[in-house]
């Protein structure tokens, strides 16, 4: 258990430590001592507090968007406040509900699960693979449906080094299928349910953006096929 005190969770906690869950791309991502809460927070983004309430703002529209694409169904509530870090700058956080009963799909042993079970996940997830094409044929952007973790603050810029470059790709375009995502977590219920937990806006420029999501689109039509093979029992 790794815990993490920082001002910023003043609004969240009285003695402003929480344990650190885990930790994505850009994000950090901390549980409320209740267990009822997690925390997600992008100390990059700190600053004057304008600035972060724009921030804020920012992504409450992109998450409200990405939740419509996806619908009630696929996606958890999110909540936006900003607050002062012991660094003196405001900060963005995220709020959202922690799902103790839940695992990211990369998690997940498919071996172990019966015919039935595999085919409701493959149903799911190709009617969220549609539900995102759609909304790119729209908007020309999706949610991330994939994600990535990061044991540590300290592995996380290790990844976005150039030497790890080639590595990063390769990740990105060939191993991190849909069935490996991080981004969409299983819930353990009758239903085994699948939703969204990452509902973050893309922070580069528009030439980027055009390029990222237009390989996003090509990496949905490859995983259309991956949940062919799921449904036959070809993967595990």
């Amino acid at each position: 258990m790794t815990l993490h005190a920082d001002d910023v969770f003043a609004p969240l906690d009285d003695d402003h430590v929480l344990q650190r869950l885990a930790g994505g791309n850009e994000t950090e991502v901390y549980k409320t001592d209740d267990h009822r809460h997690v925390v997600k927070v992008k100390h990059d983004l700190g600053g004057a507090r304008d600035a972060a309430i724009r921030q804020a703002r920012w992504m409450r529209d992109t998450a409200e968007r990405y939740t419509a694409c996806l619908g009630e169904r696929y996606t958890i509530p999110n909540y936006f406040i900003v607050a002062r870090g012991s660094d003196g700058q405001a900060h963005p956080l995220t709020i959202q509900p922690l799902l103790s009963d839940a695992c990211p799909l990369d998690a997940v042993d498919y071996r172990a699960l019966l015919p039935a079970q595999r085919a409701l996940i493959a149903a799911q997830l190709s009617e969220i693979l549609r539900r995102a094409h759609a909304f790119y044929r729209a908007t020309g952007s999706m949610p991330d449906l994939y994600g990535q973790s990061a044991r540590s603050s300290d592995e996380r810029k290790s990844r976005k080094s150039i030497p790890h470059l080639p590595q990063r790709l390769w990740s990105f375009l060939v191993e991190r299928t849909l069935l490996r995502s991080h981004n969409l977590v299983l819930i353990r219920d009758p239903e085994y349910r699948i939703v969204l937990i990452d509902y973050d806006p893309v922070r580069r420029g528009r030439l980027y953006r055009l390029t990222y999501f237009a390989v996003r689109r090509l990496l949905l039509l490859r995983d259309l096929a991956v949940l062919a093979w799921l449904r036959l029992g070809w993967l595990t």
